[in-house]
C-alpha cells in the first residue's frame, strides 16, 4: 500500500499543476488575460467638459459603444488642471493599471519642456495616434478684427494692445500656436503678448464677453458658436482649408501671408507599465474603429484628419516631435528643460 501512495503523489502533482496552468497561465498575467476588459474602464479627458479633449474621447467612447467594438461602460470623467499635469500625476498613481485610457495631445509634451510638469509622454503607455485637428483664432461677430493680419499689425505696433485667449495653460498649445503664427507674422516681443488661460474651458465665453480679444482654440471647439455666427474665425493653422460647411470658408494662415502651420494631433494613451495584454487589445480595437463609417463620419464633422498610428508607430512620432517642440520652445524663450 506504501509503493501506491508513494506513487501516486506526482500524479497529484502533477494534476495540480497542470490545472494550476490551465487557470493562470504558462506565462504572468502581463502578456495573457483571458476575457479582457471585464470591467468599465476609465476614460479621461485631462481638461474641462466642451474642449477640444472632451470632444475627442468622447467621441471614441461613443463609436466604440456603437459599433459594439467594445462591450463594457467607458465612462468620461473631466480631470481638469495643469494644462494636463493634473490627470498625468493622477496616472502615475495608477501605475500598471489596464483599465485608464486618456486622451493627449501637444500640451503632454509642452507641460514638460516649459517645466510646468515633471511628467511627460514618456511617463504613460502610447496606445495609437488617432487624429489631427488645427489651430483656429477666433473673435466675437462685432470684433474690429476682420483678418488676422490686422491682428498681427496690431501687435507689431504694440505687443500688449491685443490680449489672447486660450483653453490651454500658459506655455502650452493654445498659447504657443498663437505664438509661432505670431513669429512667422514678423511680431517682435513675443513674451510681451498678453495671453490669458481659461482651464476650464470658458474661452468662448470670454471672447464672447469681450473679456479677451481673440480666442486661440481647435477648430473642433468652435465648430456650433461658428455655425450659429457667435463667433467669427479669423484663420485656421492648417496647411490648407479644412472641414465642410462654415469650416471650409476659415481662411488659412498661410493663404494670409504667415508662412506657417501647427497640427493639434491627438491619441490615446494608458498608465504607465500598462500590461502587454490591455495595449494589444486597445490597438487592435482602435485599428478596427478608425475604418468604422461612424468614426469617418465623426470626423468629417469636426474636421478632423485620419492620421492613425499604432503603438510602436506613435511611440516614434512623439520622440521626433518632441525634439521639434525643444527647438520651438527655446526659439520663444519657454524651454525649461
Amino acid at each position: 500500500m506504501n509503493r501506491k501512495i508513494y506513487k501516486g503523489v506526482p500524479i497529484i502533482l502533477v494534476f495540480a499543476l497542470t490545472i494550476s496552468l490551465i487557470f493562470t497561465g504558462c506565462s504572468s498575467g502581463k502578456s495573457k488575460a483571458p476575457n479582457y476588459p471585464t470591467k468599465a474602464m476609465e476614460f479621461i479627458a485631462p481638461a474641462g467638459a466642451g474642449g477640444g479633449w472632451d470632444l475627442t474621447i468622447r467621441t471614441v467612447a461613443k463609436v466604440l459603444s456603437d459599433t459594439k467594438l467594445v462591450s463594457v461602460p467607458m465612462p468620461v470623467t473631466n480631470r481638469p488642471g495643469g494644462g494636463g499635469g493634473v490627470n498625468l500625476a493622477y496616472m502615475q498613481e495608477k501605475k500598471g493599471s489596464d483599465n485608464i485610457i486618456s486622451v493627449y495631445s501637444p500640451p503632454l509634451l509642452l507641460i514638460n519642456l516649459n517645466g510646468s510638469s515633471k511628467f511627460g509622454y514618456k511617463d504613460t503607455t502610447p496606445l495609437a495616434r488617432l487624429i489631427s485637428d488645427y489651430g483656429a483664432f477666433v473673435v466675437a461677430k462685432n470684433s474690429k478684427y476682420k483678418t488676422i493680419t490686422e491682428v498681427m499689425d496690431a501687435l507689431k505696433k504694440d505687443p500688449k494692445s491685443v490680449t489672447i485667449g486660450g483653453n490651454s495653460a500658459a506655455g502650452s498649445m493654445d498659447h504657443i500656436q498663437f505664438l509661432m503664427m505670431a513669429k512667422a507674422a514678423g511680431v517682435q516681443n513675443l513674451k510681451e503678448i498678453s495671453y490669458v488661460s481659461f482651464q476650464d474651458n470658458s474661452g468662448a465665453a470670454q471672447v464672447l464677453g469681450g473679456h479677451v480679444d481673440v480666442l486661440s482654440t481647435g477648430l473642433g471647439e468652435v465648430r456650433a458658436l461658428l455655425q450659429s455666427g457667435d463667433l467669427r474665425a479669423l484663420a485656421s493653422t492648417a496647411d490648407r482649408r479644412v472641414g465642410t460647411g462654415v469650416m471650409a470658408e476659415i481662411p488659412t494662415c498661410k493663404e494670409q501671408g504667415i508662412n506657417a502651420t501647427f497640427e493639434n494631433w491627438r491619441g490615446l494613451f494608458g498608465a504607465p507599465g500598462m500590461p502587454e495584454y490591455a495595449v494589444k487589445y486597445w490597438e487592435d480595437v482602435l485599428a478596427k474603429m478608425v475604418k468604422t463609417p461612424e468614426w469617418a463620419k465623426a470626423c468629417e464633422t469636426n474636421g478632423w484628419d485620419q492620421v492613425y498610428m499604432n503603438s510602436t508607430e506613435f511611440k516614434k512620432f512623439l520622440d521626433e516631435t518632441n525634439e521639434k517642440y525643444k527647438e520651438i520652445m527655446k526659439e520663444i524663450g519657454m524651454l525649461k528643460v
